[in-house]
């Protein structure tokens, strides 16, 4: 039986899916000696996801910049506390790598917050906005997409919580892993289905 895709998701239907987090392994990333070593193992291996985190703004004309960045394997999730490390060296040349596919979601907007923390050329990023278009779907959302292609809901709740705190909570953690383990997952699925054809797509009534 092929698989049911829509070209655009009911989000009505989201709250009653079943919950999906990472269940993998979460290091948080607070020194340059830290990060040099998180990216030698984050470059060895064969795809990661990866996304951004920015602490809130509720005052009209102040913005942050982008506080975290995290990138996940399979298995474990490096989150790179960017508020206080900055653009350093390792995260630079982790950005900049060709070599190991990177899976985002509206990762344009990613690249224009991290430049504001220091100039680099971007490597090898894939965005999965563009990759669905491909196969007719239409939503551009995380949480729409995962419960679109695996009929699982990701929770949003921390997202408006503050990324710049002194110490992340197990929520935020996990939070922010499970949104960049998701582009790795989704992405596969997407080239499974891609090279199969194993899917019908639906389009919805306008």
């Amino acid at each position: 039986m092929k698989k049911v895709i829509h070209n655009k998701f009911d989000k009505t239907l989201i709250p009653s899916l079943p919950r999906i987090t990472f269940d993998g392994r979460v290091v948080v990333v607070l020194s340059e000696m830290e990060a040099e070593r998180a990216v030698n193992y984050l470059l060895s291996q064969p795809i990661l996801g990866v996304d951004t985190e920015t602490r809130p703004s509720f005052t009209r004309g102040r913005l942050y910049k982008v506080a975290l960045l995290q990138v996940s394997t399979h298995e474990v999730c490096f989150l790179f506390r960017l508020n206080l490390l900055g653009l350093s060296p390792s995260v630079k040349r982790l950005l900049e790598d060709v070599t190991v596919p990177k899976i985002g979601l509206s990762w344009h907007d990613d690249t224009m917050a991290l430049r504001k923390l220091g100039d680099f050329e971007s490597g090898r990023f894939i965005d999965l906005q563009n990759q669905v278009k491909e196969i007719g779907v239409e939503d551009m959302s995380l949480q729409k997409l995962y419960a679109n292609f695996f009929g699982q809901r990701i929770s949003k709740r921390e997202r408006l919580t503050n990324w710049e705190a002194d110490i992340l909570n197990d929520k935020q953690k996990t939070y922010a892993a499970t949104d960049a383990w998701a582009c790795i997952m989704l992405y596969e699925e997407l080239m499974r289905l891609e090279q199969t054809g194993d899917y019908e797509l639906l389009k919805c009534e306008e």
